[in-house]
C-alpha cells in the first residue's frame, strides 16, 4: 500500500514511518525541512502543509494519508495563532486528498471532554472535523497523554520531577485520564491504514472516532507519583486543591523543563478538566493489545536513558 505520512520530522511521524516501512509498505514523507528526516527506507517530500506547498504532488498514487501535523508552539513572528495554522493546514491536507482520489485520512487528534474546550483541544475537534468530512472512512483517534521518550507531555512531567524537590500540584490534579503507551498508539494507526470498520458505527460526516485509551484512569496526581516511583526518587506533593495557577505555572514549569512556553500553557489548560473516552474503543476496533500503565513509564524510561542521562536516578 502507498501511503503518506506527515510530522515525519517530529515525535511520532518518524516511529510510524518506520513501522509501517517495516511492515511492506510504500511509504512517502511529507516535512516543512526534509533533511531533518531521519528514517530509512522513506522517500521524503519537501512542502508545507499551510500554504499547501508541494501538496498535490506529494498526495499522487497515495492510498491512505496520515495527517500527524501539530502547531502549538509559537511560529515566525507576525504568524497567526496556532488553532488558525492547524485549520488551514487541514483545510488544504483535506482539499488535496479529496482531489488526488486518497481512500482514507488517519488523525491522531484529543479528547472532547463534557463542556468548554480548550484552546488546544477545540483546535484538535476541528482539524478532526475538517480531516473526516472530506474523505468518507477516514479515521480519528482521540489519544490523551502518550507516554514515550521522545512524548513532550511525558518528558515535561519527568523534567518536573527530576528538577524540583517538592511538587507543587494545582487543582487539576485531582482530574483523569487514560493515558496510553507509545507503543499501543503505532500499533493503532498502523492498523487503522487497512481495517474494514462497520460502515453503521461512522459519525454523521462519514468518518471513524476512537478512543485511543489506556487500561487504566488515574488522576494527573497519581499520574506523577508514580512516574516518580518508576523514575525511583521520592518527592513530596503539596496540593493546591482550589486554585488551578495555570497562567503562572506553565511559565515556570516551562523554564524548568526547558520548554517552550508556547507549548506547555495550553496543554496545562487542557489538564483542567477529565480526559476519559466516552466512545468507541481503539484497541477493541483495531484489535490492539494494550499495556499496563506501569509498562509504559518503565519503557519510557528505559528508552530516555538509551539516548540521554536522567539525572533524579
Amino acid at each position: 500500500m502507498r501511503l503518506l505520512v506527515t510530522g515525519v520530522t517530529g515525535y511520532i511521524g518518524p516511529l510510524l514511518a518506520a513501522r509501517l516501512i517495516s511492515e511492506g509498505h510504500e511509504v512517502r514523507g511529507f516535512a516543512r525541512s526534509p533533511e531533518r528526516a531521519r528514517v530509512t527506507g522513506l522517500d521524503v517530500r519537501g512542502g508545507d502543509a499551510v500554504t499547501g506547498e508541494e501538496l498535490t504532488e506529494a498526495m499522487d498514487g497515495v492510498e491512505v494519508a496520515y495527517f500527524l501535523i501539530h502547531a502549538m508552539e509559537r511560529g515566525a513572528p507576525g504568524a497567526d495563532p496556532f488553532p488558525a495554522r492547524e485549520a488551514q493546514a487541514a483545510l488544504r491536507f483535506a482539499d488535496a486528498a479529496a482531489r488526488a482520489g486518497v481512500r482514507r485520512i488517519v488523525y491522531l487528534g484529543g479528547p472532547v471532554p463534557e463542556g468548554s474546550l480548550s484552546c488546544h483541544l477545540e483546535s484538535r475537534l476541528a482539524v478532526e472535523r475538517t480531516l473526516l468530512a472530506a474523505v468518507p472512512g477516514s479515521i480519528a483517534l482521540r489519544a490523551s497523554i502518550v507516554i514515550g521518550a521522545r512524548s513532550r507531555s511525558f518528558a515535561l512531567l519527568v523534567r518536573l520531577i527530576e528538577r524540583l524537590r517538592v511538587l507543587a500540584l494545582p487543582a487539576w490534579q485531582s482530574n483523569r485520564t487514560a493515558p496510553i503507551d507509545e507503543r499501543d498508539v503505532l500499533a493503532m494507526l498502523a492498523a487503522a491504514a487497512s481495517v474494514d470498520l462497520d460502515p453503521g458505527d461512522r459519525e454523521p460526516d462519514g468518518g471513524y472516532v476512537l478512543d485511543a485509551a489506556g487500561p487504566e484512569v488515574v488522576s494527573y496526581g497519581e499520574l506523577v507519583a508514580r512516574i516518580a516511583d518508576l523514575m525511583l526518587v521520592a518527592r513530596p506533593a503539596v496540593r493546591l486543591r482550589l486554585v488551578s495557577f495555570t497562567p503562572v505555572a506553565s511559565v515556570v514549569a516551562a523554564a524548568l523543563a526547558g520548554e517552550d512556553p508556547a507549548l506547555v500553557r495550553p496543554l496545562m489548560e487542557s489538564l483542567e478538566t477529565d480526559l476519559l473516552p466516552d466512545g468507541r474503543s481503539a484497541a477493541q476496533a483495531l484489535t490492539v493489545r494494550l499495556h499496563s500503565l506501569d509498562r509504559a513509564i518503565e519503557h519510557a524510561l528505559g528508552e530516555w536513558e538509551r539516548t540521554g542521562a536522567l539525572s533524579a536516578r
